[in-house]
């Protein structure tokens, strides 16, 4: 009964958070486009690279696709994702395990191996480039 209902809730959890929280945080919604910005911090990375990027982190954090490019390369992982989540009690729907894997997968790259909490995009742009 307990397992029941502690399930249940989590359920119901997840759901609110999926209807409320599936756009931008406020922080990042009323950006402009970005793409300038890392075009002139990576100069020889390409407009594909940079979308194919974005739309890995955007697809990990369920954002949409057409809001790829309003975050910066000095905008850290971790204050995204608490942006999303301020209050530590709200179960999240596992935005980093997501990103572990889709880093692992499509960069080969370990996502354990680099972190901090400082951990920026652009910074993390670097390692998937090296």
């Amino acid at each position: 009964m307990c397992i029941a209902l502690i399930s249940g809730l989590v359920s119901v959890g997840m759901l609110i958070s999926a209807k409320y929280w599936t756009s931008l945080p406020r922080t990042y919604r009323f950006r402009n486009c970005e793409g300038r910005g890392w075009r002139r911090t990576f100069p020889t990375a390409s407009k594909d690279e940079i979308r194919s990027f974005f739309l890995m982190f955007v697809s990990a954090f369920a954002f949409a696709d057409k809001d790829k490019l309003k975050f910066r390369p000095d905008d850290k992982i971790l204050d995204v994702y608490r942006s999303l989540y301020p209050r530590r009690w709200l179960p999240d729907v596992l935005e980093f395990e997501t990103l572990t894997y889709d880093l692992k997968k499509q960069y080969a790259l370990d996502l354990e191996t680099i972190w901090s909490d400082d951990l920026t995009l652009g910074e993390l742009f670097t390692h998937i480039r090296a």
